[in-house]
């Protein structure tokens, strides 16, 4: 557990006493009127254990103060919603960052994303992703490891190709126009990009879509997002990556998803959108 999440969970409980306390209330008091065990109230004030929504709505009432549980039930989302600095998770360089991912993948069964900007590092050619990784690390002005980082994201892929696991991916067309590479370099990143599309039209677990420029939409294409196992959000900004695991938070993202994937194409209409791209580089 962070030291974040257990910091907000304690001031929280602080929270919690000084409602029971102005309601004239001891622990035990409490309890009887909650109905629950006065370990239960003990481990909320303590910061012991995590409330739920449905204990929050309770214990306001319980306090007489049923207008605080709106407040309340937002200091649990702050403790769900956790933000991880880019500064500080890069301060030994980019290899430590992508093992956590090799990791993360390893741990789910089930992945839905969607990018915007950037082909999905699952996808990336190493040539490719030394590119993203060199520049983000004089943007970032981080320590220079590329050749680890960049094997570390190789052998994320390997998940791809693990039995039992299913990765549903789509990104915005922009992505097969964005430069962040020479343009052979870029050739070659879409060739592998036409290589998933044929892998995802013959069954298996890996699934890629595109979100044309065309395509009429139900809301704006925003940043990317990832959803591991319907359980948890990863969204990466310039400076830090938020893990958000709140379930209204989780289903809103599997929303925005869903309607991102009815505007998107799959199979042959998203191989041209592909080798369209690829023709504009003027590239053997």
């Amino acid at each position: 557990m962070s030291s974040d999440f257990q910091v907000g969970r304690v001031a929280l409980g602080v929270r919690l006493r000084e409602l029971r306390a102005d309601a004239g209330l001891n622990g035990k008091g409490m309890a009887e009127r909650l109905g629950w065990q006065r370990s239960k109230v003990s481990r909320l004030e303590n910061g012991k254990q995590t409330a739920t929504a449905d204990d929050l709505d309770a214990w306001a009432l319980a306090a007489g103060v049923p207008g605080e549980a709106a407040d309340l039930k937002s200091r649990l989302r702050g403790l769900e919603s956790q933000q991880r600095s880019w500064r500080r998770q890069l301060a030994s360089g980019h290899r430590a960052v992508q093992e956590k991912y090799v990791a993360a993948y390893r741990d789910t069964s089930a992945v839905r994303g969607y990018e915007a900007t950037v082909v999905p590092g699952l996808f990336q050619t190493p040539r490719y992703a030394r590119h993203l990784l060199v520049h983000n690390a004089e943007l970032m002005r981080s320590p220079r490891d590329t050749d680890e980082a960049v094997r570390a994201r190789m052998n994320r892929q390997q998940v791809l190709h693990e039995p039992g696991r299913a990765f549903r991916v789509l990104v915005w067309e922009g992505v097969l126009y964005a430069r962040f590479c020479p343009r052979e370099v870029m050739a070659g990143q879409l060739d592998r990009l036409v290589g998933v599309i044929g892998a995802s039209t013959a069954g298996g677990g890996v699934s890629l879509g595109v979100v044309p420029f065309s395509a009429q939409l139900t809301l704006s294409p925003k940043h990317g997002f990832w959803i591991f196992d319907e359980e948890r959000v990863v969204v990466e900004t310039i400076n830090t990556e938020f893990q958000l695991e709140a379930a209204d938070d989780v289903a809103l993202y599997g929303r925005v998803w869903d309607r991102l994937d009815e505007s998107a194409v799959h199979g042959a209409r998203a191989h041209r959108l592909v080798a369209r791209a690829r023709a504009a580089l003027h590239v053997a």
